[in-house]
């Protein structure tokens, strides 16, 4: 066997035992692994995840914050409408009402002598047709 050789350094055998290779071998990848992070104390992963868990929290806090604030503002939005197509169409009979009343006006006779303040009116006189 090859482990029996080499722990009584037969020739052509490596001097190192396979088990004293394989717990070198195992601290160094260990310590390579501490080394790059790959390997950290369970500790440090409970502070990350916790860590984790209270940003995502805050998120969703202020996610729910930011949906309440848009629901608020759609519904300012849509009373605004409203008062605004209401607006328009009282603004449209506005409209329509002076331009009936200035038709009207001037579809009126004009008098042939201009009325003063002091003066006396006949109120037996009938104007002409136009």
């Amino acid at each position: 066997m090859i482990w029996a050789n080499a722990v009584e350094g037969a020739p052509g055998v490596m001097g190192i035992s396979l088990l004293q290779g394989g717990a070198a071998g195992l601290v160094m990848l260990i310590v390579v692994l501490v080394l790059r992070g790959a390997l950290v104390p369970r500790s440090t992963v409970r502070d990350v995840r916790a860590d984790r868990d209270a940003r995502l929290a805050d998120r969703d806090a202020r996610i729910k914050e930011l949906t309440a604030e848009r629901d608020t503002w759609r519904a300012a939005y849509e009373t605004s409408e409203a008062g605004r197509h209401l607006s328009q169409s009282q603004t449209g009979e506005l409209l329509e009402l002076s331009r009936t009343a200035a038709h009207l006006l001037a579809s009126l006779p004009r008098p042939d002598r201009e009325v003063t303040a002091g003066a006396t009116v006949d109120s037996e006189a009938v104007a002409s047709p136009p």
